[in-house]
């Protein structure tokens, strides 16, 4: 009687051992069929840098979060052709840039006027690019584009992203002033463009 009893025990544990088996079985068929919905990835967050462009002061500084973390010396338009005022976006990033001019095209080089970096902003031909006339930084020169010298361009060029903002002031105010020393006192384009409007070449 106990080894029928051992026996029964026996056949009833392999019984439920292969009955668990199937259930696994079954549960990994379903789950192949019908998988988990995958995670919804996280929005990235939203990036808090504003370019912030001094036509008076003829300077470009890098503002994140609030806090200036780079200041660099700049061309802008001259008189005849002004850099344009107002909130743009960077809308390109572009190395090595090829020139095109009615009639003219310089590819990537030392001559080219648009140097190593052409970063394009939501104004149709405008931009922040570098220059053939390194001279003319920190004057009022160009035909409108703010230009870098090489180096600084390639800082500025490796820390911005489509999307982000640019600010371009045609006159000092209290940001400006914080952001640059000085005064807060009215500065236009014009002002600012008179000394020094040398060159040609690029925007």
């Amino acid at each position: 009687m106990t080894k029928m009893r051992a026996a029964l025990e026996r056949a009833a544990a392999k019984v439920a051992m292969a009955a668990i088996a199937v259930m696994i079985a079954i549960e990994a068929a379903e789950a192949q069929q019908n998988p988990a919905p995958a995670e919804a990835p996280g929005r990235a967050a939203a990036r808090d840098v504003v370019i912030l462009v001094s036509i008076p002061d003829r300077k470009l500084a890098v503002v994140e979060g609030g806090q200036v973390t780079h200041t660099f010396p700049v061309a802008v338009g001259k008189q005849s052709t002004p850099s344009p005022s107002g909130e743009f976006t960077i809308v390109s990033r572009v190395v090595a840039p090829t020139y095109y001019h009615p009639g003219v095209v310089i590819p990537a080089g030392p001559q080219n006027p648009l140097g190593t970096r052409w970063i394009g902003l939501s104004k149709r031909g405008f931009g922040i690019h570098g220059t053939n006339q390194p001279r003319s930084i920190g004057k009022a020169a160009s035909h409108g584009c703010i230009r870098m010298r090489r180096a600084d361009l390639e800082q500025l060029f490796s820390l911005v992203r489509p999307g982000d903002v640019v600010s371009i002031r045609a006159e000092r105010d209290e940001q400006i002033a914080a952001v640059f020393g000085g005064q807060n006192t009215p500065g236009t384009a014009e002002a600012a463009g008179a000394p020094g409007a040398a060159g040609s070449g690029a925007n």
